[in-house]
């Protein structure tokens, strides 16, 4: 049994120049937004079924303000300070997540539409896991038009691995994901991530050593 991921982002501290790497590794960059009163912006990469975002921080007082301050966004931005995971994963809502957002909380972010919210688990109490949310819109992701046919003839996301190092506080989180064949945890003295396409055909991976990620494809 598979979860459906809608994207996964990854905090830069460089302003976003570690996507720099992945447009020269042969992926074909899409659009970018900045979000008014949550202080940060992206660089996005689309895939058939998935997208993956570098995200980082561009005002310092929105992000720490009254509405975003509990996300913990900003502490994660901080990552390379603090020791949280730079992650956030985001699954598509639907009846296999909703045990694990029974007891999440919800972020009505400014740049969403008025009583349009996401619902959060920030992991504030254990902030080596990803922050993991997902988007009000159930059983779909959202229509785009964006570019996915990549130099690299990758498609489609099969398999996403968080090494983590976790303790046996971290396990309630981890083991709803263990019935998920394409979600795993694996326990590791570093913060890293491994996205995997199209089942590794190409037989080949490149690792993106300033984003923390390795690519298998």
């Amino acid at each position: 049994m598979k979860m459906e991921v809608d994207h996964i982002f990854v905090f830069s501290d460089n302003n976003g120049k570690e996507a720099d790497d992945l447009r020269s590794f042969g992926l074909i960059e899409g659009s970018s937004r900045v979000h008014p009163g949550q202080g940060t912006t992206n660089r996005k990469f689309y895939f058939e079924d998935f997208f993956l975002e570098v995200l980082w921080v561009i005002n310092e007082k929105e992000i720490q303000n009254n509405i975003t301050s509990p996300t913990k966004l900003w502490e994660r931005s901080q990552f390379n300070k603090n020791g949280y995971s730079r992650y956030g994963l985001c699954l598509v809502n639907s009846e296999a997540t909703d045990p694990l957002f029974e007891n999440s909380e919800v972020y009505q972010p400014d740049y969403f539409p008025k009583g349009m919210s996401i619902d959060i688990i920030t992991n504030k109490e254990n902030p080596v896991l990803p922050w993991t949310f997902r988007l009000p819109y159930r059983n779909e992701k959202k229509v785009n038009n964006e570019p996915k046919i990549h130099l690299n003839r990758i498609k489609s996301l099969t398999k996403v691995e968080f090494e983590v190092n976790t303790t046996d506080k971290e396990k309630e989180f981890t083991n709803y994901f263990s019935e998920f064949s394409n979600i795993s945890f694996i326990k590791s003295n570093r913060s890293h991530l491994t996205l995997e396409f199209d089942d590794q055909k190409q037989e080949s991976e490149e690792i993106f050593s300033k984003l923390g990620l390795t690519i298998k494809y």
